[in-house]
């Protein structure tokens, strides 16, 4: 039988942009002595811990656990693109489920800089590459201007748009929804609202629906979660704690090669490991409360819809239409504001959407409280491919 796996520990900083940041290093120690306050253990308690960012050297998760004390204990460093926080979080989970530790901690971090992501190592194969390989076999002629992420994405937008015969109006109902929820929370970016105008008639990305406020910000931030056994949580008082129930990682497969763009920025990736969750829970979408999305870029929201199933193939517009992705809907979708307002600093965006979900599930989350919120779902997606989907539940 498995061991339960209980989350004890989660805190964040305030995401800002690049130039307002502390380093790296502070902002992880600040994340990780929030969450170890919130456990209430000491640090030495803590047996294996994972570091997540994709903008550092090797051993920046050494440096940045240091700055909290030193007990010699294995650090990992992970990076997995923009799934690393998720990825950093599997791997503690898996430690202690298996016996290996009874406490983890996974914290993640990054420091970007303005701008469109971009390839550190140029003179190396991109990782990226075959994709946009596909995507000019699939779309020939797109401009070589545009910055990849918002390519591969936008077209995957696109190709939503002419398969379902959608109004594009979706993304930017997705993006001023978003801005709603960011409104109200304090770790966010951006806390001003947004009109479906304002976000159409931003500056174009990638034509023609792709818009700034359609795209998620250049962020810097750090995140920490500190998972245990059940006895542990019992033995420091967690008796209520929340659970991870279910948790899947994938890949990509032939699939995202041999068939369209919305595969290709991970739909399909996205459907395996969700469905892998529903069945390792025994619990339905039907029964999720809250959902943390990676919405790097709103056509990614609306294609991950159906890829978690919160609605069937095609019928996104209608569930954005009538508000079942937001309060008073069937689901609640990044009441944190997602990575669109929140912010998604790489390394920090998986730990983070854990935090803002455990939050939810203690009842703790302020204005922004999804009321009777008891199972959560988590959604973290890096292209290179990989992504992380999570259920928790409250005891």
């Amino acid at each position: 039988m498995k061991r339960k796996i209980k989350v004890i520990g989660v805190d964040m900083v305030k995401f800002v942009k690049p130039g307002m940041q502390e380093p790296y290093e502070i902002m992880a120690s600040k994340a990780i002595r929030g969450a170890i306050k919130d456990a209430g253990i000491n640090f030495n308690e803590i047996e294996s811990a994972f570091a997540s960012y994709s903008y550092g050297d090797s051993t920046s998760g050494q440096t940045a656990l240091y700055k909290v004390g030193m007990t010699g204990i294995p650090v990992f460093n992970v990076n997995n693109n923009c799934s690393s926080g998720s990825t950093a979080l599997y791997l503690a989970r898996q430690a202690v489920e298996n016996g290996v530790v009874e406490c983890a901690l996974a914290f993640g971090f990054e420091e970007m800089q303005p701008g469109a992501l971009g390839t550190v190592y140029g003179e190396k194969t991109s990782p990226i590459q075959s994709f946009e390989d596909r995507l000019d076999v699939l779309y020939p002629g797109l401009s070589p201007d545009a910055p990849r992420a918002a390519k591969l994405f936008g077209s995957g937008g696109n190709e939503y748009i002419e398969k379902y015969g959608a109004n594009p109006d979706i993304f930017a109902k997705v993006a001023v929804k978003t801005r709603s929820h960011a409104i109200h929370n304090p770790y966010s970016m951006f806390d001003k609202p947004l009109t479906v105008e304002e976000v159409q008639n931003s500056p174009m990305i990638f034509e023609p629906y792709l818009t700034r406020y359609c795209a998620c910000p250049p962020s810097c931030g750090a995140a920490a979660v500190i998972v245990c056994s059940e006895e542990f949580a019992n033995k420091h008082g967690h008796k209520d704690a929340v659970e991870i129930i279910a948790q899947a990682m994938a890949t990509d497969n032939e699939t995202t090669f041999n068939t369209g763009a919305m595969n290709l920025v991970g739909q399909d990736m996205t459907r395996r490991a969700a469905n892998a969750v529903y069945e390792q829970a025994g619990i339905g979408v039907e029964e999720v409360d809250v959902v943390e999305l990676h919405d790097c870029f709103t056509p990614n929201e609306v294609i991950t819809y159906e890829g978690l199933g919160l609605c069937g193939e095609g019928e996104a517009e209608a569930f954005i239409n009538n508000k079942d992705n937001t309060y008073g809907g069937k689901y609640v979708v990044n009441p944190s504001g997602g990575l669109m307002s929140k912010g998604h600093p790489i390394g920090a965006t998986g730990l983070a959407q854990c935090t803002e979900l455990v939050w939810h599930l203690r009842g703790t989350a302020g204005e922004r409280q999804v009321d009777n919120a008891r199972v959560a779902l988590q959604h973290n997606l890096g292209l290179g491919g990989a992504v992380v989907v999570t259920m928790y539940r409250k005891p």
